[in-house]
């Protein structure tokens, strides 16, 4: 019967921290201060892939942090996700903020500038099945609670998915991780106009390189496009658009449906180096460049991306 009791309190409490493994705590007090005790800052790794948009962390990713993010993902302590949650909402708040706000006017209702939509760089489904859960899927989810909770008109738009396999990441350098992601995500149909209702910022649990990023910076720029421009381009890249696989979207707040389009608050090159010009549908009604991710957030990254201001 004892065995039987402690086996239901783990249920309810984990028997060690994710972070450091002291009894009985989700997230230890010094190990949530490591996560969330500092103010999250600007990071960029090196070298900076092209078309990366301005990326904020709430914590370097080491120590605690780290085994805390690796028991969420891989072990399946999936009570951290909360206090992760609240880790990347606080990087969600940073990056609005440098971003200033977002300008007023456009048709209907709401929130000025629109409701924050957190859209999650997807796992590969291959690692879904293994892990059983979509970790950044999951952090984000629980950053829009945390933010709604604190009065930003938050949701997760679950708008972006493989669209081929790609190989294993670990062990790659930079060069490589860019070369294997290229073109490996998309928008699912349907989603461009849904992205269109907010302010976009791309979300996930780690940056490394910064390539799944910039690559989905890439899907979400190409998705704003007209569908001529989309025609031209894939022309150009020798690539189709491909709506074979099914995709899912998630909205988390009815307060999305506003029907606004916005010009995005911040001006960020493609992945070929240039800025992003607008569709002639877009300049006659005054918006600029496409839907564009406004910033991108994470929970951690690697300590050396937080010094962004040396030589």
């Amino acid at each position: 019967m004892r065995s039987w009791w402690r086996d239901l309190g783990d249920l309810v409490l984990p028997p060690e921290c994710g972070g450091c493994g002291r009894p009985r705590a989700v997230l230890c007090a010094a190990c949530r201060a490591a996560l969330t005790g500092a103010e999250p800052g600007r990071v960029r790794p090196v070298p900076e892939p092209p078309g990366l948009p301005p990326v904020h962390a709430a914590a370097p990713y080491a120590d605690a942090v780290r085994a805390a993010l690796l028991a969420h993902k891989e072990r399946g302590a999936l009570a951290l996700s909360r206090p992760l949650g609240a880790a990347l909402a606080g990087a969600v708040r940073a990056g609005l903020r440098t971003a200033g706000p977002a300008p007023c006017g456009g048709g209907g209702g709401g929130a000025v500038g629109g409701p924050v939509l957190l859209v999650p760089v997807p796992s590969a489904r291959r690692a879904v099945r293994a892990r059983g859960h979509d970790p950044a899927r999951r952090i984000a989810y629980a950053a829009a609670g945390e933010l709604r909770r604190t009065g930003v008109p938050a949701g997760v738009l679950a708008a972006l998915r493989q669209r081929r396999p790609v190989a294993d990441q670990s062990g790659l350098d930079s060069r490589q991780r860019l070369a294997n992601l290229a073109g490996a995500l998309a928008v699912a149909p349907g989603c461009g106009r849904l992205l269109r209702r907010g302010r976009v910022v791309l979300v996930d649990d780690v940056m490394t390189t910064g390539a799944s990023l910039a690559e989905a910076a890439r899907a979400v720029q190409a998705a704003s496009r007209s569908p001529r421009e989309q025609t031209e381009s894939a022309d150009r890249e020798g690539e189709g658009s491909s709506n074979s696989a099914s995709a899912f979207v998630y909205l988390g707040e009815r307060r999305e449906g506003t029907g606004q389009q916005r010009k995005s608050p911040t001006t960020w090159r493609g992945a070929a180096g240039h800025p992003a010009r607008p569709s002639k549908e877009a300049e006659r009604k005054g918006v600029g460049g496409g839907v564009g991710p406004v910033c991108a957030a994470v929970v951690a990254a690697s300590p050396d991306a937080f010094g962004i201001h040396r030589n």
